[in-house]
């Protein structure tokens, strides 16, 4: 669905992403947080899907390569839902490297574990609803150590989808804010040691407004 404030919105959100990027390739803040509307990981290239009508994160990976003649991005997508476009467009460049942790089996039913992508540079960590939630944290720092091993990324991009929180209606996870932190500090200290810190962090998914809140805000404050 569109309204007439869609395009505008689609746009800026898209263009937030970019901002940051040059933000962080240049000399401005080395970590930022994208705090947009509509989210973007289900966007196809064609098509729009699952409230989602520009691929922002998909787009700023291929900016930075292109722009700012960065050679290695990783992305990370802790979002409930598998990252489906995202895998989409970025799987037939090897530069890019993708981690999605999502609840299988769950909307939109890609993201199988054997599902590596043509190049063998996606990394699919479907989980079950209803995990301690150490496991969604264990799961997915075993998936950034995998889909770093050999491969040092200038640029991380992190497709942040706070309906991974308990309570979610559309998921089944059951991350908590502390988990969130964890997983945000875990992330920015690889950054560190990999790229000067580099992290261009993309609002995904998250339907319950309290706990969105909850989430969004312990990750800035990690963030910083």
């Amino acid at each position: 669905m569109v309204s007439e404030g869609s395009w505008d919105a689609a746009t800026a959100a898209a263009g937030a992403v970019l901002d940051a990027i040059d933000l962080a390739m240049g000399d401005g803040p080395c970590r930022s947080f994208c705090a947009v509307r509509p989210p973007g990981h289900h966007a196809l290239r064609n098509a729009a899907m699952g409230f989602c009508l520009f691929g922002n994160v998909a787009i700023g990976a291929h900016y930075a390569l292109r722009r700012h003649g960065v050679e290695r991005v990783l992305i990370l997508d802790w979002d409930v839902h598998h990252g489906n476009g995202t895998q989409a467009l970025v799987e037939d460049e090897r530069q890019i490297h993708f981690v999605s942790m999502h609840q299988w089996p769950w909307y939109p039913g890609t993201g199988a574990a054997d599902d590596h992508g043509p190049h063998g540079s996606v990394w699919n960590l479907p989980r079950p609803a209803g995990l301690p939630p150490q496991d969604y944290v264990s799961s997915f720092i075993a998936g950034i150590e995998a889909a770093a091993a050999g491969f040092v990324p200038d640029l991380v991009l992190l497709s942040a989808g706070f309906d991974s929180l308990r309570g979610d209606p559309l998921g089944g996870f059951t991350l908590e804010p502390e988990h969130v932190e964890q997983l945000t500090h875990y992330v920015v200290d690889c950054a560190e040691r990999w790229c000067g810190g580099r992290v261009v962090s993309v609002l995904e998914g998250g339907y319950d407004p309290a706990r969105l809140a909850q989430g969004a805000v312990t990750h800035m404050r990690a963030l910083m």
